[in-house]
């Protein structure tokens, strides 16, 4: 194995660039038309264009990615996480075209990726799990018929789904037909299929799970455990190794019965084991994530391990050469999405205007981007990781304080302020009374709206250098231009309808997915109207008032700017 196509991009395509760069290994980045000047493309050995601008045009398309491939002269390839790192046909095609593919066999993608299947692995390794559909489910109708056998709430999942991608929690049976559609179309939209299962949903359960590296010789180690119970819409925004506050008993099962799913499914590689912890202590399977983890820094930190050169290491045949590591320290990993905690974690895509990362002892960042880049809304809205690690959790703890008060990013909101107010919550810091819906259940949100300046994305800034494309490789030619003006607005203090006003706007730059209303509907406060995508989660838009719609814009397909009217509501 010399060189090593990365088919990914952001923050884990630098990350695995680094890794190769470590390990001696030659890197070829890939790129959509919006990333042509992004980091990864730049730190990579060679570069070369997906030529499209969606994921499915582009970190979608296998055919491309193995053509690019063979056109760079790699001879394996990483998946990094999302995308197609989970998808057992990308990696077949990559076996078949003679490539060495860094990740599981085929059949154990399959067979672990399909949330059904993995239960019943699970089940024959002997982990502990809760009521839950032995097959996907045809409709609504039979997510009906679990509620009322088991109750409520239950929850609705992808079959090949993953980072709270076409998850849904049901806590009445009115709302089943709409999670279950919308549950699907994340689902199709995520990962092209749209099958879905359906368990019992623990209520304020912790999320924990297991680092596992598995070689070709068999043998099986946790690295460590992990907590990334501070979630949004089941999405992971902190994380934390090792899991505190769990008993030796419980952390005996999750290293024992991590190792005998792998085992079960024939599992080779670094994978996740993914568990739920009840408020009484019971732990209860939730997936294997066949793939490297975004959280797997803080992991690293507590063992000395790198993760990405293990996953090299084991693709090549070499054994691991060692047991489940001695753990030393506590590190804590945030999340620096482009979102608005002040607006309930909306995505929120813009440009960066300034860009300080923090330094100084146990602090670490993996980033994607840089100052000057724009983030559009096609992709997933993470732009760093910051990783703070201390000698206990305690120590930890007071250094994210000091790194999270020196970090700056300008020209979008992003989840700074909140991890800022997490770390002053005795709830996390002491006490530890989280859980997988906390944020939205019980955290005191006194978060702001961004207010600051934001480059609007249609401007089109001069960059300091020029990207040509020679059959689809790339090459940078160095310019001097000036500093273009820019026209800046300020990110608007109102919800959608929240002024009271007829318009029920857009928050947000996104993509109509759905139109649950026609021209003269009469609505009550809280129905839905309409469904927007962004950054790949979708954002549902209820009626701020009661009336009759008129003067309704939306098309399904269409892109919409934050602010933009989609609809009127007036009175009866």
């Amino acid at each position: 194995m010399k060189r090593v196509l990365i088919a990914n991009r952001g923050e884990i395509a630098v990350r695995v660039i680094r890794a190769c760069k470590d390990h001696g290994l030659q890197s070829v980045a890939v790129y959509s038309d919006e990333d042509r000047t992004a980091i990864h493309t730049q730190m990579a050995d060679a570069a070369y264009s997906l030529n499209g601008t969606t994921a499915t045009q582009t970190y979608l398309d296998i055919e491309k990615l193995i053509a690019v491939a063979k056109e760079s002269g790699a001879d394996a390839v990483h998946p990094g996480y999302g995308f197609l790192s989970e998808n057992a046909n990308f990696a077949q095609a990559v076996i078949d075209a003679g490539l060495t593919w860094i990740g599981p066999p085929p059949e154990a993608i399959r067979a672990l990726g399909d949330k059904v299947s993995a239960r019943k692995i699970a089940s024959k390794a002997g982990a502990p799990l809760v009521a839950g559909t032995k097959d996907p489910v045809a409709g609504h109708e039979e997510v009906t018929a679990f509620a009322k056998e088991h109750g409520l709430p239950v929850a609705i999942k992808a079959a090949h789904g993953g980072g709270g991608r076409g998850l849904k929690v049901v806590r009445t049976m009115e709302e089943i037909p709409e999670l279950f559609d919308s549950a699907v179309r994340e689902a199709i939209s995520g990962f092209g299929r749209g099958e879905c299962f359906v368990e019992r949903y623990l209520d304020k359960p912790r999320h924990v799970e297991t680092q596992v590296l598995v070689d070709k010789h068999g043998h099986a180690v946790v690295v460590s455990t992990r907590d990334c119970s501070l979630q949004r819409r089941h999405q992971k925004l902190v994380e934390e190794a090792p899991a505190p506050f769990l008993t030796d008993e419980q952390n005996a099962e999750l290293y024992r019965s991590s190792k005998a799913i792998m085992k079960e499914a024939g599992y080779v590689g670094a994978g996740t084991c993914e568990f739920l912890v009840g408020m009484d202590g019971t732990i209860s399977f939730l997936e294997v994530n066949t793939r490297l983890q975004v959280e797997h820094p803080v992991s690293e930190e507590i063992t000395g391990i790198d993760l990405v050169r293990e996953q090299f290491r084991i693709a090549m045949g070499e054994s691991l050469g060692f047991d489940d590591p001695v753990i030393r320290g506590h590190s804590i990993e945030f999340r620096i999405n482009g979102e608005d905690p002040g607006r309930s974690f909306l995505p929120a895509p813009g440009r960066i205007t300034d860009w300080a990362i923090p330094t100084g002892p146990g602090v670490r960042v993996d980033a994607g981007f840089k100052n000057g880049d724009t983030i559009g809304g096609n992709f997933d809205s993470l732009l760093a990781k910051l990783i703070v690690t201390g000698a206990t959790r305690q120590q930890a703890i007071e250094r994210a304080r000091r790194a999270l008060a020196e970090f700056t990013v300008e020209g979008l909101a992003t989840a700074l302020p909140f991890h800022r107010a997490i770390l002053e919550d005795p709830s996390y810091t002491e006490d530890f009374k989280v859980y997988t819906s906390y944020i939205e259940n019980e955290f005191d949100n006194q978060i702001p709206v961004y207010q600051g300046a934001a480059i609007a994305l249609e401007t089109h800034m001069a960059p300091e250098y020029l990207v040509t494309e020679v059959n689809g490789k790339r090459f940078e030619i160095l310019v001097h231009a000036p500093k273009p003006v820019v026209k800046r607005h300020r990110a608007k203090q109102s919800m959608a309808g929240g002024s009271g006003g007829a318009a029920l706007a857009s928050p947000m730059q996104g993509t109509v997915v759905k139109i649950a209303v026609n021209e003269g509907d009469s609505v009550e406060i809280g129905d839905l109207v309409i469904v927007l995508e962004a950054m790949k989660m979708e954002q549902p838009l209820m009626a701020h008032k009661a009336g009759v719609i008129t003067n309704l814009t939306a098309v399904i397909g269409n892109t919409v700017s934050s602010g933009t009217s989609l609809c009127d509501i007036i009175d009866a």
